[in-house]
Formats: C-alpha cells, structure tokens, sequence
C-alpha cells in the first residue's frame, strides 16, 4: 500500500502540480483514489495510537536499566563482601571440627565462586544496560540476561536452602557468636567519622 500521508510544503506543493500514476490520492478512478487515501491515513493513525504505550514501555525499560545499574552497585557487590568477609568466616570459626567445618567450608567455596561468575556476567551487560538507562539504542542480549537471572535464582535458593539453615544451627549454638557477627555488619556499614586534621 502507497503511504498517503504528506506534511508541510510538499502537500500543499502537490495541491499544484499534476497527479502522477503512483499517487493513490490521485487515481484515475477518483472515488477508489479517496479510499486508498482513507486505508492510508488510517494505517498511520493506528500505528500512531500504540504511541502512548511504547512512550510507556521505553520510560518502564529506562527505569528498570537505571534501577538494575542501583542494584548492582549499591546491593549485590556489598551483598556478596559481607557474606564473604563476615558472615562465612563466622560460621567457619563456629562450626565443629572434622565434616561440619568441610562442609562449610565447601559451601562457602561453591557460593564465593558463583559470586564471581555472577558479577563476571553482570560487567558483560553492564555497558548495554547503561545504555539503555540513556535511552540509547542498543541490543540488550537476551539470554544472557536469562543466564544471569538464573544463575542468581539457583545461587540464592542453595544459600536459603542450605547454607543458611546450617549457619543458623551452628550460630545458634552459643548467642554471642551470633551477636558478634551483628556487630560486625553494623560497624561495616557504619559511617566512619571524618577525623579533624
């Protein structure tokens, strides 16, 4: 279908110049030339009515890009240091020796290492996601996104599952070895005073 949309200048322009055979608004058979120019300008106009929602699905993807950049920053890398600077080596320090301290210590391994792949394949869609927080073009690889998404779900229901569970037993075991661990996230996220020179 011919488009049959004009703007500006060149509509009026065409107001004076003599209808060509590919101008469906000046068919030979006039009353079909109005009906191909209504098909047209409805075509236009109902793509233009699904603006307001891509509007919205562009300002939804800003915001998810700028809000997943937050995460990352401020939440998922300082998730990842407490659990590795504090609460492993806590429970380490607290479990029996023999099995219960290997198999902490395997848990803490497995989980250190998923850290790692995890923030590996964060930095991979970093740049395309601060883009997208731009609003810039870019394509956003999908099943990577997938991957990572996955990776983290299957991270988190090992620790919730097992990890967690044990470290509660084993913590539990004496209320100042839990209490130490509290204190010691509360002064890692403490605002240090600044000194006076």
């Amino acid at each position: 279908m011919h488009q049959a949309i004009r703007t500006g200048a060149s509509y009026i322009g065409s107001m004076t110049t003599p209808p060509t055979a590919h101008d469906p608004c000046h068919s030979s058979e006039p009353l079909v030339g109005f009906s191909q120019c209504h098909l047209g300008i409805l075509s236009k106009l109902q793509a233009f009515e699904k603006l307001p929602a891509l509007q919205s699905a562009a300002a939804q993807a800003r915001t998810i890009a700028t809000e997943t950049l937050a995460l990352f920053q401020h939440a998922v890398y300082e998730h990842h240091a407490d659990e590795e600077r504090e609460l492993f080596p806590a429970v380490l320090l607290s479990a029996g020796r023999g099995r219960e301290a290997e198999e902490v210590q395997a848990m803490a391994q497995r989980l250190t290492a998923e850290h790692r792949q995890i923030e590996a394949m964060w930095k991979k869609l970093e740049p395309a996601v601060k883009a997208v927080a731009k609003s810039q073009s870019v394509d956003l690889d999908l099943a990577a996104v997938e991957k990572l998404v996955h990776a983290y779900s299957s991270h988190a229901r090992f620790e919730e599952d097992h990890f967690l569970p044990l470290a509660e037993t084993i913590l539990g075991r004496d209320g100042n070895h839990m209490e130490a661990l509290g204190m010691s996230l509360h002064l890692r996220h403490t605002p240090q005073p600044v000194g006076y020179i």
